[in-house]
């Protein structure tokens, strides 16, 4: 198997599983410029291959190790996949950045154990055909897609009336539009149960992260908008429910762990032992549940009306968001000028259909400058 984006935090944990495992191997290892972490582990894994997406970084990297091949920059990381012999490739990457090494390993038939979201967020539709057309397999790394994922597979077609995604609610759970306006960087970092890269953990305190894993449980399970639920649960102990025609409704519950979706993914379609302790629903007391507030995240909101205009729209809002949210965190826009960059991008940028995956770049492109041009606007 390849790993990209191995000195992440998805990348660290997937590594964690495979060095408890004696039936996975590591052929290929990328990072984007962590050359000393990414040189310690393909040391210890004894991997040959490696890619940096950050050509100065793979220069260092080749002039530092010569125990096997360094490839560089974006086409480095494609050819890492469909020049290195493996059945499959855990996509740890961060941002849309992931969807060209997603098409590249899809277009070779090697089945997919996919972190990154935005492949299926910017190119959906594409993707999923793809993906029929060379019959790989796309298996879902994040906990709520793969909560559904193991659900959805033990039913018939025709029983399934409704998804629903849970969400933790971020470290801003029950703040009000107006006292979200001073937060901090810091603060907006502290996630209440889960560890993660500061994307995604911005992205988890906006609600935009449970936006785009509404939009991608609607690429990945053939499932109308109209059929998918957010709901916010603190204690993040049940990681997605779904509804049946019969009135019954199942979840898939575990303590916030990502070795545990990691593993099923790496393994399936066995299961291995991941060391996390057995859930004690006594010790734990209650569960609780509530509606996400539409007004003070606006992202999830954002998210489901770009998912139904379809086209283009995604991958605007997705570009929007990536700048949104690195301006935040170099301290160039407040915590609450990000919904208000993506919503006017999503509103400048019209929306087209999408026939090729150059429609997306050319999208993407588009909405990433627009962004840039309203981040001084909404910041002053």
């Amino acid at each position: 198997m390849i790993i990209l984006g191995s000195t992440g935090s998805i990348g660290t944990q997937a590594l964690d599983v495979v060095e408890r495992s004696s039936e996975l191997e590591v052929v290929g290892l990328s990072a984007s410029t962590n050359v000393d972490q990414l040189l310690e582990q393909a040391g210890k894994f004894g991997v040959k291959r490696i890619a940096l997406s950050d050509e100065s970084a793979a220069a260092r990297a080749s002039e530092a190790w010569t125990e096997g091949d360094v490839l560089a920059g974006a086409e480095g990381l494609i050819e890492l996949i469909t020049d290195t012999d493996c059945d499959l490739v855990l996509n740890g990457l961060v941002g849309s950045a992931g969807l060209g090494p997603t098409v590249a390993t899809l277009g070779e038939g090697i089945d997919l154990a996919l972190a990154n979201k935005e492949s299926l967020v910017v190119g959906g539709d594409l993707v999923m055909a793809l993906a029929d057309a060379t019959g790989a397999r796309i298996i879902p790394v994040d906990s709520e897609h793969s909560a559904l994922y193991q659900l959805i597979s033990s039913e018939k077609p025709g029983t399934i009336d409704k998804l629903v995604l849970t969400a933790s609610g971020g470290p801003f759970r029950g703040r009000s539009a107006a006292e979200l306006a001073g937060v901090t960087i810091d603060e907006a970092l502290a996630h209440p149960t889960w560890a993660m890269g500061g994307k995604i953990t911005i992205d988890s305190a906006t609600l935009m992260n449970k936006g785009l894993e509404l939009i991608e449980a609607h690429h990945l399970f053939g499932v109308g908008y109209e059929r998918i639920d957010v709901v916010v649960h603190p204690q993040s102990i049940i990681h997605s429910l779904i509804q049946l025609n019969d009135g019954a409704t199942l979840a898939h519950l575990g303590y916030p762990d990502m070795r545990v979706p990691i593993s099923y993914a790496l393994h399936w379609p066995e299961r291995a032992d991941v060391p996390v302790r057995p859930l004690d629903l006594a010790e734990l007391g209650q569960l609780t549940f509530e509606q996400p507030d539409a007004e003070a995240f606006p992202c999830l909101r954002l998210a489901r009306e770009a998912g139904l205009a379809g086209g283009t729209a995604p991958c605007i809002l997705n570009a929007a968001n990536e700048v949104a949210v690195c301006a935040f965190l170099d301290g160039q826009l407040p915590f609450t000028g990000i919904a208000e960059v993506i919503e006017r991008a999503l509103t400048d940028v019209p929306t087209q259909p999408v026939g090729h995956f150059s429609d997306l770049y050319r999208a993407d492109a588009a909405a990433r400058a627009k962004a840039d041009e309203l981040i001084e606007a909404v910041a002053a």
